[in-house]
């Protein structure tokens, strides 16, 4: 029998006697052939001592597609024994061949004609010793059966060349593990009487099971590559650092102007930006990228959104496309950026445990109040969508009345206590009908991304107009929000489990799985860090909210924005207010060289936030940012 090494054609004799009679070739695969040469190591090694008298008397080995029968012991489930351990391996082998058809393509030596006699082991190598590394069964022991001889291999004469064919089956170097003529562990020993003596032997790879196994910078998911590093970051022909916090497994939304050009889609990426409504000409999306706003694509659907999603990967990772895409990237210094949304409704909620025990304190002198309704439901109000701004709008201080504590009348002018409220924000696509809640696990349906926002408040209006309807002018000045929106099929690696809740939350409340997010967000003053509140700590999750904020039967319309109240961790340098931050104006808090108990005109707020990704990776959401002007009285 001879398999032959061009990785086309089985050849063979068949006829009866010598094995003398007619040639005949068996197309296989490529990657066949060479899984036909591991198969045949495997048949030899089990059948031994019985191989060797077929040469002797001069029949071909015959070839039967059915596996060889297991070891005795085996069959009958006995324990094993020291000097059984290498039928483990081969059954190993054995289970890991598969059918010829799947095996992938490999190169490996050929197994050529003639049944080369075996050959003695030298002593210390035994048949007990387990085979170890990749190719387990290739290396492994002795066979019993065969007296304590190496199984051999298969070769015809003149057609070794220099690729061994006549090589006995590799075995790991070590002590005792060396065999006469320098076949295994000591290639500086000449194997006599052939050419190229002295190199190492090569022997029939075992095909992996799965692409993982090897480190390759293209993973195989079902019938296209996704292009990753070793970190399982994904890769682009662009020259963006490895720290990048907008990279391929991001891919934020927004809409910007460039020079004398009007409003169009974009999408962040390293330090530039996608022109998305220019490269997507043609494609069958492209008619949703050119209103100035994001509002047709998020109304098109969680389908939409993983198309157009996954076609800019495709342009940004494939080289095949970057002399087409290259002419439409804009540098993000070179941009103006504007609301990515037009906002529809907004609702800003309360749901930050530690934020409202904090406040209860400032407020009662250190009381653990809360309201008794607090555990029960996600608290919010309905703010105004009309003043929700792009980030960098300067915000005017407001006016309105005001009381002070210890005033005996409340009187009018600008607020002196205006503050900032690090928050994140929620952007609905998809809408719902009056009438029908939506369920909490419908969330990513309805939900196209997230976003960073500012819910600037004076606190000394809020604290007299508030009773008893809760906020009105001391919230609705002014609410800023970041101009990126970050899909939700970003932030897969962002998801933990919710913080718990005691008492059990109501049935609508309940979501089969947890939408809590681990975003760390940084709170800048005049470019000092002030904060860094953590967002995994929120006890109400935006699932959550959206299920509260229909279950009343409330219709949600494509653009809707609803935020998570004030972002507050248990530390001092985790809260997310200068209400918090200076304790009511009682502790001033140090800003540079300055302090501040609360903003002055000219101060500017920046909040920025970031969130795991693959592979160790920060997902980017960019910054929102601000700027107190003099109130106009």
């Amino acid at each position: 029998m001879v398999l032959a090494s061009s990785g086309r054609e089985v050849r063979g004799r068949t006829g009866s006697g010598g094995g003398r009679g007619e040639r005949h070739h068996r197309l296989l695969p490529a990657g066949g052939v060479r899984r036909f040469a591991a198969g045949h190591v495997l048949r030899e090694h089990l059948r031994g001592q019985f191989a060797a008298a077929l040469h002797q008397r001069g029949d071909r080995v015959p070839r039967s597609r059915s596996r060889p029968p297991l070891p005795a012991h085996v069959r009958a489930g006995t324990r094993r024994s020291a000097a059984a351990a290498p039928d483990r391996a081969v059954q190993r082998l054995h289970r890991g061949l598969g059918p010829v058809r799947g095996a992938p393509r490999r190169r490996d030596g050929p197994v050529l004609r003639r049944h080369r006699p075996l050959r003695h082991a030298r002593p210390g190598l035994h048949a007990g010793r387990p085979a170890r590394g990749r190719h387990r069964a290739a290396r492994a022991g002795l066979d019993p059966a065969a007296g304590g001889r190496l199984p051999g291999r298969e070769h015809a004469d003149g057609e070794d060349g220099d690729r061994g064919g006549d090589r006995p089956v590799r075995r790991e170097s070590g002590p005792g593990a060396e065999l006469p003529g320098g076949a295994a562990g000591n290639p500086a020993r000449p194997r006599r009487g052939r050419a190229g003596a002295g190199r190492p032997v090569r022997h029939p790879r075992v095909p992996r099971r799965h692409p993982g196994q090897r480190n390759s910078p293209a993973v195989r998911i079902g019938h296209r590559r996704r292009r990753v590093d070793r970190r399982g970051v994904r890769v682009t022909w662009l020259d963006l650092p490895p720290d990048t916090l907008f990279g391929l497994d991001n891919l934020p939304y927004g809409v910007f102007s460039h020079g004398e050009r009007t409003r169009r889609a974009g999408v962040a990426v390293g330090d530039q930006v996608l022109d998305l409504t220019a490269a997507a000409e043609g494609e069958s999306f492209g008619r949703l990228l050119g209103a100035g706003v994001l509002n047709p694509l998020l109304a098109a659907g969680p389908d939409t959104w993983a198309d157009v999603r996954a076609r800019v990967r495709e342009w940004l990772a494939e080289p095949r496309h970057a002399d087409r895409i290259r002419p439409h990237l804009v540098p993000r210094t070179e941009i103006t950026s504007h609301l990515p949304v037009e906002v529809a409704d907004y609702v800003d909620f309360y749901s930050s445990e530690q934020h409202a025990l904090n406040a209860s304190r400032i407020f009662t002198g250190g009381d653990d109040l809360v309201p008794a309704n607090w555990k029960y439901l996600p608290i919010g109000y309905h703010g105004r969508a009309g003043t929700v701004v792009a980030s960098g709008t300067p915000v005017v201080r407001p006016a309105g009345q005001r009381k002070p504590r210890k005033a005996s009348e409340p009187s009018f002018g600008a607020a002196k206590r205006l503050d900032f409220e690090a928050e994140v924000g929620f952007v609905v696509g998809v809408g719902s009908q009056l009438g029908a809640p939506v369920p909490i696990d419908e969330f990513p349906r309805h939900v196209f991304g997230v976003c960073l926002v500012n819910d600037w408040s004076a606190r000394d209006l809020q604290g007299w107009e508030s009773q008893p309807l809760g906020p009105f002018l001391g919230k609705s000045f002014a609410t800023s929000v970041s101009p990126w929106l970050v899909p939700l099929a970003a932030l897969e690696h962002a998801r933990v489990p919710q913080p718990a809740q005691d008492p059990q939350p109501f049935e609508y409340l309940r979501a089969a799985e947890s939408w809590s997010l681990d975003l760390t967000l940084e709170i800048r003053i005049n470019g000092h860090l002030v904060s860094s509140p953590p967002f995994a700590t929120q006890y109400w999750t935006g699932a959550q909210q959206l299920a509260h904020l229909t279950v009343n039967g409330a219709s949600l319309r494509t653009g809707d924005l609803y935020a998570s109240g004030t972002v507050t961790g248990p530390a001092k340098d985790q809260r997310g207010s200068l209400l918090e931050l200076s304790w009511g104006g009682r502790e001033p808090l140090a800003v540079g060289e300055e302090t501040r108990a609360f903003l002055e005109d000219g101060d500017e707020v920046v909040i920025s936030a970031s969130a795991p990704g693959p592979g160790g990776a920060r997902i980017g959401f960019g910054e929102v940012r601000g700027t107190v002007a003099a109130a106009v009285v």
